[in-house]
């Protein structure tokens, strides 16, 4: 098979195989067949009696066993689909939720010279103590507890070896199949596949960007730095690099121990701390932990959440954030055509939309999720985010916004799994009734007002240089307007009469004009009479004559 000459790294053909045979193994060979693998590559596949536990399984279940079977990479690009309903539809981004990210860790030996080329010295330098068996271990990284030489315990996480190697060659793979299956199988070319592995690309750099997970850290402390309920580890600059993160150790029972026992615990009082948190996160402060697995958030005394694994946040600007909060009122006020109206507000539709038809589905599927009341916020908008909908009324929501249904989802899930009869809509409202306070308040103003000022500033600087430009161009003939020719005689009219126009419209202007300067002008004879200097009165005159003569010519035409 020829490489994509578009590819600027040879795939390694070795993988490939590899990838295809998997493939070929959980019963994907059909887009092997369309994608034309199967012939440029000579591959041994499996025969159906080796695979007889797969073929029971559903599709979105083969896809996953496929994606745990290839190993980190595609194990993260699984998660990253996870998050994306819109593109892989809901059953397939459940399924993806399932996968499990825990690996055999690898030996000490390789954990210590990862910390020594880290830290450039021995590891006995920087840690009085350190434990070589791992408390977790990921396809990413695993952390270890250790204790710094003046008593402090911390948790270290450190990234695998020689790991972005394989991920580069891995993605370089992607790429490669991505393309060739878009080239070829047109039923698939909506999803863009290509677009994904670069979304995939942006999403692993930043995971495995170790410091960028450190900022991710000390952003949401500074977020919840007055909150007594909501914690965050202290990171630890001194150890930590882009390959290594030393944090506080974290003393707590997981909330995935909890929902496992049945421990004495105030669950109502955590499922509550947990999703008014979440919803300061998503509307009040527009950052937000994006990974709320249950084995993420730690219980510690008094009832604090302590979230970790910073690996992956939404971002949502100041702008999208208040208008999504607005988008949210009218959701759980069951306020159909305001929800319209803000997506309209948003730039989410078009003119093209059918609104009628949008009205239509969004209330179909209000009704799903509605009984005396919206109670779950997080399956409405994976719904709404589904191909079948964003599609058909050609609707663009950002990536983040998908990802808020998800991150929703699955904090809701605990909410309930902690609490059967808890209801995070409920518990939202006084949340709700101060965004609303906020929005309306008239000292809202300040908030942008160094905005307003700077785009003020920049309108005044730019105006009379884009005044002078248009002028210019007006003189020189070069203004140009662009026109749908539907009747090129009606055109014609239209064109004469809209030149004579702006021609009358010139000759007010140019009264207008000259008036202004006649009232500051002292030369000439004055007549103190009126006022007026006897020479720019006499241009004055000619120049209104002129007006007069060129306005009844067009009258008479009859083209005015």
């Amino acid at each position: 098979m020829m490489l994509d000459p578009f590819d600027k790294q040879k795939p390694d053909l070795g993988r490939l195989r590899e990838i295809i045979r998997v493939l070929a193994k959980y019963q994907f060979g059909n887009i092997m067949d369309q994608s034309g693998f199967k012939t440029g590559f000579k591959i041994n596949f499996y025969r159906p009696g080796d695979i007889q536990d797969q073929l029971d399984s559903t599709a979105p279940e083969r896809f996953r066993q496929v994606l745990e079977e290839l190993g980190t990479t595609f194990i993260k690009l699984g998660q990253v689909l996870s998050t994306r309903p819109d593109l892989v539809g809901k059953e397939v981004a459940d399924e993806l939720s399932k996968l499990q990210d825990e690996v055999p860790p690898f030996p000490f030996a390789s954990v210590k010279k990862v910390i020594e080329d880290e830290l450039e010295g021995p590891l006995e330098d920087f840690f009085q103590d350190f434990e070589e068996s791992p408390i977790a271990s990921a396809s990413i990284a695993q952390v270890h507890r250790a204790c710094l030489h003046d008593g402090i315990e911390v948790a270290i996480k450190v990234q695998r070896p020689h790991l972005e190697e394989q991920i580069k060659k891995d993605i370089t793979l992607m790429r490669y199949i991505a393309r060739q299956i878009s080239k070829r199988i047109n039923n698939l070319k909506y999803y863009n596949l290509p677009g994904i592995v670069d979304e995939f690309e942006r999403v692993i750099e930043n995971e495995m960007d170790f410091s960028q997970e450190a900022r991710n850290l000390e952003k949401f402390s500074s977020f919840f730095e007055g909150d007594s309920h909501v914690y965050a580890p202290r990171v630890y600059r001194k150890y930590s690099t882009s390959r290594l993160l030393t944090m506080e150790f974290i003393h707590g029972v997981k909330i995935s121990e909890i929902l496992e026992s049945d421990m004495e615990i105030d669950r109502r009082k955590i499922a509550e701390v947990g999703t008014e948190a979440y919803f300061k996160m998503i509307f009040l402060n527009g950052f937000f932990h994006a990974d709320p697995h249950p084995g993420n958030i730690f219980v510690q005394e008094d009832n604090v959440l302590c979230f970790v694994d910073f690996g992956m946040v939404g971002h949502l600007d100041y702008e999208f954030m208040d208008n999504l909060a607005e988008l949210f009122i009218y959701m759980v006020n069951y306020d159909i055509k305001g929800m319209i109206n803000q997506l309209m507000y948003m730039r989410l539709i078009d003119d093209t939309t059918n609104l009628e038809e949008l009205k239509f589905d969004i209330l179909q599927l209000m009704d799903r999720y509605y009984g005396a009341e919206l109670d779950d916020i997080g399956g409405f908008i994976n719904e709404f985010s589904r191909p079948n909908i964003l599609v058909k009324h050609k609707i663009k929501l950002p990536r983040d916004f998908i990802l808020l249904g998800r991150v929703l989802t699955m904090a809701e899930d605990i909410g309930r799994k902690l609490d059967p009869t808890f209801n995070g809509i409920t518990m939202a409202q006084p949340l709700i009734k101060k965004i609303i306070k906020k929005k309306l308040s008239p000292l809202r103003i300040l908030d942008y007002q160094t905005q307003y000022l700077f785009e003020i500033e920049h309108l005044l600087k730019d105006l009379p240089q884009t005044l002078n430009r248009m002028i210019f161009r007006l003189e020189e003939g070069k203004l140009k307007i662009e026109t749908d020719l539907k009747g090129l005689d009606q055109f014609s009219d239209r064109l004469e009469t809209m030149t004579n126009r702006i021609s009358l419209a010139l000759l007010i202007s140019s009264v207008i004009i000259g008036s202004s300067l006649i009232l500051q002008t002292n030369k000439g004879m004055p007549m103190p009479e009126i006022g007026f200097s006897s020479v720019g009165l006499g241009i004055f005159v000619i120049g209104a004559m002129f007006a007069l003569g060129l306005t009844i010519s067009i009258i008479r035409y009859g083209r005015i």
